[in-house]
């Protein structure tokens, strides 16, 4: 059996008390060289992945353009429904004569409804925002507006209702079109 006994230790040993602190506390590290080509390969690989995040910014932002769309639309198409099955009335002010709102802002705030129970219909909660306007725009203004009595390429919105909304972006999409044609 072993036995502990410091004076035997310290005579029985070659290495000196001194020694064996700085063997104790030497310090080991990275050379200068393996240090840069460390350096080398993280900047490699994040040159690599930068194009990557990029498009999947982009990406998002598309998902986000088609959910507004597709939110606003199907508003609006619920809108129409019920002006052509009587639930708004035909002489509101907030509706245009072919039966579509007269801005976005009334499918926020709301038509009366013409039933006997009265009450406001509303079908957005809020207008979203189009991703790729700019940031300082409000979001009704964001979007390019169509009339029902205006052309499908009509670039310029009479004002007479709310038939149909786009992006007013000129960019071109990951998939080669141009988000204003969505």
């Amino acid at each position: 059996m072993f036995s502990y006994e410091p004076h035997v230790l310290l005579s029985n040993n070659s290495l000196s008390c001194s020694s064996m602190l700085l063997q104790k506390f030497s310090i080991k590290g990275f050379t200068l060289i393996e240090l840069l080509v460390t350096l080398a390969i993280l900047s490699i690989l994040a040159t690599a992945t930068l194009p990557f995040v990029e498009i999947t910014v982009v990406r998002n932002k598309e998902l986000e353009l088609h959910s507004a769309l597709r939110e606003v639309r199907t508003a609006i198409d619920n809108f129409h429904e019920d002006w052509e099955r009587n639930r708004i009335s035909k002489t509101n002010t907030n509706v245009s004569d072919d039966g579509y709102p007269r801005s976005l802002v009334i499918l926020v705030e709301g038509v009366e409804s013409n039933d006997a129970k009265g009450g406001k219909r509303r079908y957005l909660r809020r207008v979203p925002r189009d991703p790729f306007s700019e940031k300082g725009n409000v979001p009704e203004e964001s979007w390019a507006i169509r009339s029902y009595q205006d052309d499908v390429d009509a670039t310029v919105w009479s004002g007479m209702d709310v038939y149909d909304i786009r992006s007013k972006s000129d960019r071109t999409a990951l998939d080669g079109t141009r988000y204003r044609d969505w």
